[in-house]
């Protein structure tokens, strides 16, 4: 990642990037104003192949009208969904198109407010994903496309609170990042194809300020460990998604590429349902 970072009285500096321990509410500050401060940067460069109303799970570029892991596009219709991390709502818009009744729901502003500068036709809620401001069983379906569950300290309580606001048989799709990624340096040329950490180490990644305060957190988890979380969530694991790199994408992402994407897996996507 390593954004330059502006501080309030003197010149933009790189924070340092570090890994170490940090909780939840260290990890939500950071990432809401890591997103607040890189929101037009990030739509600016990305918006094109997110789109306005597309439903893309990850850099690989892959549709939920394609994979269907929702369910039918046909059966979405009148279903209540929120989404989480949305975002701007690209999802969520993919998902009024279909006849849902999507609440997209963010921690950034100004994540939010291009959102709005895209359309007004979705609710938007701001807020965070370890205390949803929804009554119980208020939704029928949760979808998170890389929003919320790789920045947050404790997956468990995000996942029980998701389950608390949906209803029985309620389905929750999430991406992350694949957790065999973080053995590799985040870059998508060759010098990214050499292992340099261990997968086993789940010290969360941090970036942070001058002062030692954190200004983007990511944290680690194995495959192992996510599905646990889901276990532990009240969740059970319908499928497990690893998306390959398709001929068409020849785009770069951050550590994402063509080039590793065909070797390793950049992505992966838990399907799970609330019994």
């Amino acid at each position: 990642m390593n954004q330059e970072y502006e501080q309030e009285d003197g010149p933009e500096y790189e924070p340092e990037a570090t890994r170490r321990d940090t909780g939840d509410a260290e990890s939500s500050r950071a990432s809401r104003g890591w997103w607040d401060r890189n929101a037009d940067e990030y739509q600016s460069e990305h918006g094109s192949f997110l789109g306005d109303d597309r439903f893309v799970w990850g850099p690989e570029g892959l549709d939920e009208a394609e994979a269907g892991l929702l369910g039918p596009a046909g059966a979405l219709k009148g279903l209540d969904v929120l989404e989480i991390g949305a975002g701007a709502a690209q999802c969520s818009r993919w998902l009024a198109a279909q006849g849902a009744r999507p609440v997209a729901l963010d921690l950034s502003h100004r994540q939010l407010q291009h959102a709005l500068r895209i359309g007004d036709d979705v609710p938007l809620v701001e807020a965070d994903a370890g205390a949803l401001p929804f009554r119980d069983g208020a939704f029928d379906l949760a979808c998170s496309a890389y929003g919320a569950v790789p920045f947050v300290a404790d997956p468990v309580k995000v996942f029980r609170e998701v389950r608390r606001v949906l209803r029985p048989g309620g389905r929750w799709v999430f991406s992350v990042t694949h957790p065999i990624r973080w053995a590799f340096p985040d870059e998508p040329g060759p010098e990214g194809l050499s292992v340099a950490a261990s997968y086993f180490d789940r010290t969360p990644y941090v970036e942070q300020d001058e002062q030692g305060r954190a200004v983007y957190v990511e944290h680690h988890r194995t495959i192992g460990d996510r599905v646990r979380d889901v276990v532990a969530g009240g969740f059970r694991l319908v499928d497990l998604v690893e998306p390959e790199w398709p001929e068409w994408n020849s785009q770069e992402w951050g550590g994402w590429s063509p080039l590793r994407g065909n070797l390793i897996p950049g992505t992966a996507i838990f399907v799970c349902e609330r019994d």
